[in-house]
């Protein structure tokens, strides 16, 4: 693989070449400091200062040329806005399209000057990596702290690119205008390298983002998925086997303590009963991520028939009084979950321009099999019997999802159709060739729909000095773990606790109610279906409002203590414990764990090895494996802690959660500018 001193070489805009970082010398400096060190002739403090100076200096080039473009830029829009309004009062068209060609031209100096700003963007991530990797501190920690929140930042510039929206807004709106406001690819051109710099977000992209398929954007003018090609129908079927799997696994839910009960165990089995679906899932997400090498249809095909036998063993567990086959059952369905062959699919599968949408109609599906699934507990309040089985509201779940399965699975045979593989394995071969582009194949193409370019956050992730061997997918998950920095282990980790947080609330809600306040089993359904279905009005206001707003690592932070808050008001102190207090904690918990997950895995996308967006072992996978884990370690808490009184139960298993969450705030606060 082409190492990125070359790429920014060969992509260089040749007028502009004494403008761009050094990033060679940069480069040679950082090697000059390192033997410095080594040989004891300076100290960390000389070198952090001296090193800060020649990139304050390589930065301010940067940004002193950035804002002479942008005037020029401004002052020939400012004249091109004369020369509009005066031909708005004179109505001549062949003047409009004059006018038309000039914004044209403006724009394409604007890609021009967006391509330089992110290439020196990536540049000075790069770089920051570097050195903290050769020196062994944390450079990037200090240097961001005392550069980007100065109120004169020439880093904000940079990284943030302040001012040149002003720019990206007039000419999109202009061309919108003179255009009547129909569709031109300049303006899209303009719009997605603004959005790709600034990272900014819409909800669909947030929702996205909550997904977690890393896109292994090395968007090209060719889109390696041919609109041709793809099959809407396969999409769908995989958007309903991620709903019918949230289904399954919280429509037993409210239930799963009295099944426990008539089946002679303790009531807190029933974190046995939920958590051995999420044991069985730790061990099917591997062999599902390595099986969607090969072929989607079969997995599924598989899948769907592990659940069905699982749900039926579930169901028959009453009549058999047999809490062994219960649990089996529960098993079974675990090892159905084929939720990394829907991300996969998508990632893999679906048209660059549809897999935001995609991935959020994922998201969407998932929230909403949430909330149905409790939802439908509360319908099967009843009771009868066909041919010696039972028919109630332990076993209905059971036989309700395997009739479900079963419409699937016949669903699958006649209408997914498997992809073509070879196309994918082109697109993904190490081999091929630079995801740069030049300046002239930017501007040549239908006017830049996406630039081949890497995001700056991907590129930051690729150690441009190593071998080619070192860019291929990684083949273990000793390999993967090996490619974790910091910051993306605490990330990890805060993806585990918001997990654990969530497990204890949901798992342990129906005794917990069933003890203080008496609640029936339809109430415990209405009470989690209510939880479920805030689920998209929080990922509207998050996407559309806060994000846009705020930082995501401030979203992050502020996430993580009002989760702890949830937690602490959660504790039973104030006698008598009232249902305000539990319905309020409860909330305020589950809806600050579903802001900080969307952030969080948003954030990891970002700061995650691009080597993971690939293979068996990858980004996906293993923030899948950090969540299950943390499932089952909850559903464990609480069955152990059934050995105790009741009366402690609620205390004794939120603890764990509070001191899990105290850590992740104090590990992001250490972390917090790597995830700039």
């Amino acid at each position: 693989m082409v190492t990125f001193g070359k790429r920014l070489k060969e992509s260089q805009i040749q007028e502009w070449k004494g403008y761009y970082m050094d990033y060679k010398f940069m480069k040679k400096k950082v090697n000059q400091f390192k033997q410095q060190i080594d040989t004891g002739t300076q100290d960390h403090t000389y070198v952090l200062k001296g090193f800060s100076r020649i990139l304050d200096d390589q930065i301010e080039k940067v940004v002193l040329f950035l804002l002479q473009q942008q005037g020029l830029l401004g002052q020939r829009l400012s004249s091109l806005g004369e020369q509009r309004n005066a031909v708005s009062q004179e109505e001549e068209s062949f003047k409009i399209c004059d006018l038309e060609q000039g914004y044209r031209q403006v724009g394409q100096d604007l890609l021009r000057l967006l391509c330089f700003l992110e290439m020196n963007a990536i540049g000075i991530r790069k770089i920051l990596k570097k050195i903290d990797k050769h020196f062994g501190y944390k450079f990037t920690d200090y240097y961001v702290k005392t550069r980007s929140n100065h109120p004169y930042s020439q880093l904000q510039q940079v990284l943030k690119q302040v001012g040149i929206g002003a720019v990206a807004g007039s000419v999109s709106y202009n061309l919108a205008e003179l255009q009547d406001h129909q569709g031109d690819s300049m303006v899209d051109s303009i719009n997605a390298a603004v959005k790709r710099l600034s990272n900014s977000t819409s909800f669909l992209d947030f929702l996205g983002k909550h997904a977690f398929i890393i896109l292994e954007d090395s968007p090209s003018l060719e889109d390696p998925v041919s609109e041709e090609k793809f099959h809407f129908v396969s999409l769908l079927l995989n958007l309903v086997n991620a709903f019918l799997y949230m289904v399954n696994t919280y429509i037993v839910v409210p239930t799963a303590d009295s099944y426990s009960i008539s089946l002679g165990a303790a009531a807190t089995v029933c974190g046995v009963v939920i958590g051995s679906m999420a044991v069985a899932q730790l061990f099917s997400s591997v062999y599902f991520s390595s099986w969607s090498n090969r072929s989607y249809l079969k997995p599924l095909l598989f899948s769907s028939i592990v659940l069905l036998a699982g749900n039926i063993l579930y169901a028959l567990a009453y009549d058999m009084k047999s809490i062994v086959v219960l649990l089996l059952g529960r098993l079974l369905c675990g090892l159905g979950s084929a939720r990394v062959i829907n991300m996969r699919y998508i990632s893999d599968c679906v048209p660059l321009k549809l897999r935001m949408k995609a991935s959020a109609g994922f998201v969407s599906a998932s929230a909403l099999g949430m909330a149905c699934g409790p939802a439908l507990a509360c319908l099967f309040q009843t009771h009868f019997k066909i041919c010696n089985l039972t028919f109630n509201e332990a076993t209905l779940p059971g036989w309700f999802m395997a009739l479900a399965w079963l419409v699937f699975l016949l669903l699958l045979l006649i209408y997914f159709k498997e992809p073509e593989r070879e196309i994918k394995e082109n697109v993904l071969s190490p081999e091929g060739p630079s995801s740069f582009c030049t300046l002239e194949e930017n501007l040549m193409a239908p006017f830049l729909v996406k630039c081949k370019t890497k995001t700056a956050y991907e590129e930051e992730s690729c150690d441009e000095d190593g071998p080619k061997e070192d860019q291929k997918p990684v083949t273990s998950i000793i390999s993967a773990y090996q490619l974790l920095s910091p910051s993306v282990k605490v990330q990890l980790f805060v993806y585990f606790m918001l997990k654990y947080a969530m497990e204890i609330l949901l798992a342990e809600s129906s005794v917990i109610t069933t003890y203080y306040f008496v609640w029936q089993t339809s109430a415990v359904a209405i009470f989690l279906a209510c939880l479920g279905l805030t689920v998209l009005p929080v990922n509207v206001i998050v996407g559309h409002y806060l994000s846009n707003k705020f930082e995501e690592r401030k979203i992050l932070l502020a996430s993580e203590i009002m989760l702890c808050i949830g937690i602490l008001l959660s504790f039973h102190i104030i006698v008598p414990y009232s249902v305000p207090q539990y319905v309020a904690s409860a909330l305020i918990t589950f809806v600050s764990a579903e802001v900080l997950e969307g952030v969080n895995l948003s954030l990891l996308s970002r700061v995650m090895s691009s080597r993971l967006s690939r293979g068996t072992f990858n980004g996906g996978l293993l923030s899948t494996e950090a969540g299950t884990l943390a499932r089952v370690i909850a559903d464990g808490t609480i069955t152990v802690s059934g050995f105790l009184p009741e009366r402690w139960l609620l205390n004794v298993t939120l603890l764990p959660s509070l001191l899990i969450c105290l850590s992740s705030i104090i590990a992001t606060t250490f972390t917090y500018n790597y995830l700039y």
